[in-house]
């Protein structure tokens, strides 16, 4: 079943929708690493956590490449990430991770979204499975991923950097002021 919602006067595909807007949110921080050095990028002097913006950036990567990969297989495992330290460190490798979780998630086919998968969590006492679909997952990271955002513009204030993107980190249904 093809679904198709209406924005605006314009009817769209659900997940060519889904995907452009996951894509346009990693684009963010496309712009964002364009504008810091690599010094800020890694920087973990912050409390109360002590993580950098890439450690949040690759941890963001990261549950997308675990659904990229865990999907061929059926099983999504979110506790067996391949953490790509390099990428935390250095910007234009966060911004070669982003550009190449984009490029892969364009690269889903339109009949996978609705094919259910068991994805794998630790939920805080230990790991847990449950099934959900291919779209129902990437929805979760993509909410997952804007809220790591909204971590980063905490960082970013914090560093004194200026965002050029007013909506970085926001939640769509976040009212503003």
């Amino acid at each position: 079943m093809l679904h198709s919602f209406r924005t605006g006067n314009q009817v769209k595909e659900k997940n060519i929708f889904m995907i452009n807007e996951i894509a346009k949110n990693l684009e963010r921080g496309i712009q964002l690493l364009n504008s810091i050095t690599d010094s800020e990028y890694s920087d973990e002097t912050l409390p109360p956590y002590f993580s950098s913006i890439g450690c949040n950036i690759r941890h963001v990567l990261d549950a997308f490449t675990a659904i990229i990969k865990g999907f061929e297989s059926g099983h999504v495992d979110f506790t067996d990430r391949k953490r790509n330290t390099i990428c935390e460190k250095e910007t234009k490798e966060g911004i070669r991770y982003i550009e190449e979780t984009i490029r892969k998630l364009h690269g889903i086919k339109k009949e996978d979204f609705s094919k259910i998968i068991s994805v794998t969590d630790n939920l805080g006492n230990g790991d847990i499975t449950i099934n959900y679909t291919l779209e129902s997952t990437l929805a979760y990271a993509h909410s997952h991923a804007i809220h790591h955002f909204a971590s980063v513009g905490f960082l970013v204030h914090q560093l004194g950097i200026e965002l050029q993107d007013a909506d970085f980190g926001y939640n769509p249904t976040t009212p503003k002021k």
